[in-house]
């Protein structure tokens, strides 16, 4: 249904005032005019391991070490000579020619919130603490992207997170206005977009006055914005535009999705955040990133923090890995699919990863058996966004414990998705003093993915 003589117009929405305190959508849009740089049409689409997942039971498996270090499980060949994977993992070994894994990446921070932020942000916290309760002192690469793309009156958001945000980075200097937008569990039955009206789907609710003020009181709520900025007559039409696009409700709407596509990724949280994911950056948006715990809920269920105990359960951590990476197996072998399937492979990056790995030797006592924090050595994953693929990059000892060839460190991996984003990874950014703050003080474009 159009919008019709009796719809809310443009000047009706820019008289709509300051709802109560400021337009939350109006202050998430300022700060990306105020870039005013010209936006790149690529993406980057973030499988973020949270607890940080293991390289002997992923990637980096050393059949040949001792039986303290020795991988659970067994290596099995994949279409690409020498990129031996996981026995977990048969639907990416059968297009490993489409995969590039990095397998001596290496930091030193060892708790989930430090290494969360050198991973995120390029930059290893000045205090790190153990505890993994640290807040990020500067904004991760998906606030840089939204920062650094203007935004056009038909613009997606350039920052969206699956199921829910990161919890150790923030926007800081930058302003809460480039906060990601989260967009829920796309799994949930009755999953609702957090795009909340658009003229092309649900265009006869814009006559209603009442019903769009309530829409943009609870948009503004999910993003929880904290600063006002003057010209508000020109972002209130931008959010008007944003809220009222059926672009972007559409880029949100996996009902459009054939459900046989949909079993492909996988009934299930991971499955259907990368479908969602594929949609959103199709449709524009600059970062999304999924924050991966479990694909499920439930007791029998655990994120990737696979040491002795981990969330409180007993007995052999392996239980929860073969319970957990056929799921992950699924649904990267079905995006990476998918995304050359549809030809957008090119623009679209991949990059799957944790905050770090997980110990070389196994630790055994009365509890249980697990791995506990490594980052000293950890594997990445990365396909699409015209990277050079098929390849193994780096290599580690006999024991997975350090990089023997190839170091790469966080912000090689950040500097080489900055570049696909179309982001300088040299610029410099203005912290809450004034001063100029590089984006990355360290880190090099991986040349041979490039």
């Amino acid at each position: 249904m159009g919008l019709g003589s009796s719809a809310l117009t443009r000047r009706d929405f820019l008289q709509v005032g300051s709802l109560g305190g400021g337009l939350g959508l109006t202050e998430l849009l300022t700060g990306r005019v105020l870039a005013g740089n010209e936006r790149k049409e690529t993406s980057v689409i973030l499988m973020y391991l949270h607890g940080g997942p293991s390289q002997l039971e992923t990637y980096d498996l050393k059949p040949e070490a001792p039986t303290a270090y020795r991988s659970l499980y067994s290596p099995i060949p994949t279409t690409v000579p020498g990129m031996d994977i996981c026995e977990l993992f048969p639907r990416q070994a059968a297009i490993a020619e489409k995969l590039a894994l990095v397998r001596s990446c290496h930091h030193e921070m060892s708790s989930h919130s430090d290494g969360g932020i050198q991973v995120l942000t390029g930059k290893a916290p000045l205090r790190p603490d153990p505890t993994s309760q640290s807040r990020s002192e500067h904004p991760d690469f998906g606030h840089v992207t939204s920062y650094s793309r203007s935004v056009s009156h038909n613009t997606i958001p350039q920052y969206i997170t699956l199921p829910s945000a990161a919890y150790m980075t923030q926007p800081t200097y930058l302003g809460a206005q480039h906060r990601s937008l989260d967009g829920g569990d796309p799994s949930t039955p009755n999953y609702q977009s957090p795009i909340p009206i658009a003229a092309g789907v649900q265009g006869e609710k814009l006559s209603d006055r009442k019903h769009l003020l309530g829409e943009l009181d609870r948009f503004r709520a999910r993003l929880d914005q904290q600063q006002a900025f003057s010209s508000e007559d020109k972002f209130r039409e931008l959010a008007f535009n944003l809220l009222t696009s059926p672009k972007i409700a559409q880029a949100f709407d996996l009902s459009a999705e054939p459900d046989h596509l949909k079993e492909t990724y996988g009934r299930n949280r991971w499955g259907q955040s990368a479908l969602l994911a594929r949609r959103l950056a199709e449709a524009g948006a600059g970062v999304v990133t999924m924050f991966m715990n479990t694909p499920f809920s439930g007791p029998e269920w655990t994120n990737w923090d696979d040491h002795i105990g981990n969330a409180g359960r007993p007995g052999h951590f392996g239980k929860y890995m073969t319970l957990r990476l056929p799921y992950l197996d699924q649904c990267i072998a079905a995006l990476v699919s998918d995304l050359h399937n549809r030809g957008t492979a090119e623009k679209i990056m991949l990059v799957v990863m944790g905050e770090f790995g997980r110990t070389p030797r196994i630790s055994v006592n009365a509890q249980g058996t697990g791995r506990n924090h490594w980052p000293q050595a950890y594997s990445v994953l990365l396909a699409g966004g015209g990277l050079k693929t098929g390849q193994v990059v780096g290599a580690t000892n006999s024991k997975a414990e350090y990089p023997t060839e190839r170091a790469t460190s966080p912000e090689d991996i950040l500097a080489t998705m900055y570049q696909h984003l179309g982001v300088p990874i040299r610029k410099s950014l203005l912290d809450l003093r004034g001063r100029p703050t590089p984006l990355l003080s360290e880190g090099e474009v991986i040349s041979e993915l490039v």
